[in-house]
Formats: C-alpha cells, sequence, structure tokens
C-alpha cells in the first residue's frame, strides 16, 4: 500500500472522480472495441446514465464514435463503440545523437506525416529545425486536432520544466526546448529521456499494453540498445522518473574495464561502454582488421560497387543476418554485457520483465540465447528472476515514446501520466 504524503496529497473532488470515469470508459473503449454502452455499465458498475454521459462528451470530442448496432440479447440491438482514431493528432520529435525524426500519429499511434534530419551538435541551430519542421507539418495538417507535441531526448530531462539538463552526446545544459516550442506553437509540449519515453510506449501501446488484461508487465524495465544504452523504470503501472529525472541512469553503472569503446560520458568502465551499439561497432572493426591481416581480397568495409559502407549497428546487424560470422561474433560479445548489466537490475529491483528496445532487436534470433544464458548465470539460485522479452514497438522505440508522452496523457489518470 502506498503512504499518502500530505504535502501533495489532493482530495477526491467531484471533478477528479468525474476525470477517472472518463478515463476508464474511454479505456474500455480503446481495449474492447466494439463495446456497447451497457457492456461498459456492466464492467464497471458504472450507472448506465453515467457512462451515457460520459460518451456523449467523448464523441464531442472526437474521442469516440459509434460504429453500428451490434447482436441483440432479446431486446433492442446494442449500439457500439470504437475509438476514434483520427479525432487527435499528435507530434512526436525524437532526437537521436546522429538523426532527429519528427512525425504525426493519430489516436492508436499510426504514424500519418514523417521528417527526418541530421542532428546538429548546435542547440540553436536543433530548436530552430525542429520549431520550422514542426510549423510545416501543422499547415500542411489538421492544426486544429493537434493534442501537443511529445519530444524524447538522450539525456538528463526534467519532465515538470520540459528542460533538458545536460545532453552528454553534445555537452548542451539547460536547453529549453518545451519552452521554444510551446512559444512558437502554442501547443502544449512534453519532454522527457528517451528511455523514460520509450518504457512509457511499451506500456501503453507495445507488448504491457497487450497483456494488460491479465494484469502483468505493470513492473518493467525498458533498457534501449542504441549508440548508448538507457533504462526506463516502471513501477505499478507509472514512470519513476526519481530526483528531476534522473532516476534510471544505469548507462553508467560500472561493471568492468577496458571496454572497446567509451561511454557518452568519456570513461570505460561503464555499461554503455560496453554493451552498446558503439560497442559492438568497435568489435566488429577489430574482428575485420584481424580478418584482413589474415587476407588480402576487398575490404569488408565495401559494398558490392566498391563503395564505402558507413560503420553501424544497422550494418552490422544486416551482416550478421546475412551469415557473416564476424558481425554475428561481434552482436554476441555485446549480447554478452548486456546481460551482466540486466543481471544487476534483475538482482537490485526483482522486475516483472525486462524488455529489449532498438535496433538490436532485429537481430534477437541471433543474441536471445546468449542474453538469456548469461542472465541465468549472473542472477543467483534462489532469487527470482524476470522474463526477457523484445520490444514489440520496432527498432524506434524511442519515437513512440515521443508520441506516447502525448498519447498516454489521454488514457491515463492525472497521478499516472
Amino acid at each position: 500500500m502506498r503512504r499518502i504524503d500530505l504535502e501533495k496529497a489532493e482530495t477526491a473532488r467531484a471533478s477528479t472522480m468525474r476525470d477517472i470515469n472518463r478515463k476508464i470508459v474511454l479505456n474500455y473503449v480503446r481495449d474492447r472495441q466494439p463495446i456497447s454502452r451497457a457492456d461498459i455499465a456492466r464492467a464497471t458498475a458504472l450507472q448506465r446514465s453515467t457512462v451515457s454521459t460520459i460518451v456523449e462528451h467523448l464523441r464531442h470530442d472526437g474521442l469516440v464514435e459509434e460504429i453500428g448496432s451490434g447482436e441483440s440479447s432479446g431486446g433492442r440491438r446494442p449500439t457500439l463503440l470504437q475509438l476514434r482514431a483520427e479525432g487527435v493528432l499528435a507530434v512526436g520529435v525524437d532526437v537521436a545523437p546522429t538523426l532527429t525524426t519528427i512525425v504525426t500519429s493519430d489516436l492508436n499511434g499510426q504514424i500519418r506525416d514523417r521528417r527526418e534530419f541530421p542532428t546538429s551538435s548546435n542547440a540553436e541551430k536543433m530548436t530552430e529545425s525542429i520549431i520550422e519542421t514542426v510549423k510545416d507539418m501543422r499547415r500542411r495538417g489538421d492544426a486544429r486536432r493537434m493534442a501537443g507535441i511529445g519530444v524524447s531526448l538522450p539525456g538528463l530531462v526534467d519532465a515538470a520544466s520540459s528542460e533538458a539538463l545536460y545532453i552528454p552526446y553534445f555537452g548542451w545544459r539547460n536547453w529549453k526546448i518545451g519552452k521554444h516550442l510551446h512559444d512558437a506553437t502554442n501547443l502544449r509540449v512534453v519532454v522527457d529521456n528517451d528511455a523514460n519515453a520509450a518504457a512509457l510506449a511499451e506500456l501503453w501501446f507495445g507488448i504491457a499494453h497487450a497483456e494488460a488484461e491479465r494484469d502483468v508487465m505493470r513492473d518493467f524495465i525498458m533498457v534501449i540498445v542504441a549508440e548508448g544504452v538507457g533504462t526506463g523504470i516502471v513501477f505499478d503501472g507509472q514512470i519513476y522518473r526519481g530526483e528531476r529525472g534522473a532516476a534510471g541512469e544505469f548507462g553508467h553503472m560500472v561493471i568492468g574495464s577496458g571496454a572497446p569503446s567509451t561511454c557518452s560520458c568519456g570513461n570505460r568502465d561503464c555499461w554503455e561502454a560496453f554493451a552498446s551499439g558503439r560497442a559492438a561497432v568497435a568489435r566488429y572493426e577489430k574482428l575485420r582488421e584481424g580478418k584482413q591481416r589474415r587476407s588480402v581480397k576487398q575490404s569488408d568495409n565495401k559494398n558490392n560497387n566498391g563503395d564505402e559502407v558507413e560503420m553501424s549497428l544497422t550494418h552490422i546487424i544486416d551482416c550478421a543476418l546475412d551469415g557473416e560470422q564476424s558481425a554475428i561474433t561481434a552482436l554476441q560479445e555485446t549480447a554478452r554485457y548486456l546481460g551482466i548489466g540486466i543481471s544487476n537490475l534483475i538482482v537490485g529491483f526483482s522486475p516483472e520483465s525486462i524488455i529489449i528496445g532498438g535496433a538490436l532487436t532485429r537481430a534477437w534470433s541471433l543474441i536471445e540465447s546468449q542474453l538469456q544464458e548469461t542472465v541465468e548465470r549472473s542472477v543467483r539460485r534462489g532469487l527470482p528472476s524476470s522474463r526477457i522479452a523484445a520490444s514489440s514497438l520496432g527498432d524506434q522505440p524511442t519515437l513512440m515514446g515521443a508520441l506516447s508522452l502525448i498519447l498516454a496523457r489521454k488514457f491515463a489518470t492525472s497521478t499516472a501520466a
């Protein structure tokens, strides 16, 4: 049970109860559509008149629509309801170290418009590029339906003020992207760390949502493997951010020394330095150099046309899926170190599940056994382990995370947003 914080406690005013009931009805429509008003009333124990009033408000707000009649159980045929996906548009801004992606989506999270551009190391230039892109998308779309802008960032974020406190990749401090975007668009802006945002997306749109009816996946840790390693923590269906959003910085957890790459903080003893995409690239390049010393054939760093190929985690995964042993070895060694860090999370938090997200999930068939073996060997006997699964959000969970910062607020109560 939760202890009441008297400094932050709010009494259950009538408006609070109305908001909770509204979210309950909306979630029943979302999870069990098509569904009738009578079925919602039976499932929630709300008065049918209350449900009807709430549904009318939801229809007026463009969130729910009637789609025809269902089967009769003896009386009048019930009118069925479903989510009106096109009733709301969200804008998602995913700032990654090399590429920034901006999209709009409907209420179901389906992408409607998409733009990409290289991430600049200049914060002012990035602010201008993001604002101009969002403005252009508003001009080309339906601005009246845009509910807000979600921004996911690879660094320390104060979600309360929508300010990036520190982005280690670029050394940015106190980047007021939330304020700049709001001033330019007059839309609600929500900013969060990319791993927190991805965890929120997993909770509302991923396998955690898909299994919600079985009361599972309310406690899990999301591990994002990209250029770096980030973690988002979900306790009791809510993101745990810690003081000023600093929770979950396990990428800087020390797990060894002499890593094949540097962490974004510059050290070579952090989990990120051993288990990130950069670490996989460094291992692959070392293996390829050794291979080239034993052979005089054409460089493996060129494609069939003889053009140089940019080395990246995506490229290594493509090579591994094509059966290249050096790429497979590099990914499996990276998975071994990923498993070491995950073992520490399991011992420390004992979550129901650990969900892996990012490009590495494309190679899940190649790394799953190595990951599981490392965790099983590292977690002491007698201690409960956790289910380990690949995210269902694709190889850009932080992009869906940016959208979820807006979309989840349509379904969550204020205490869980």
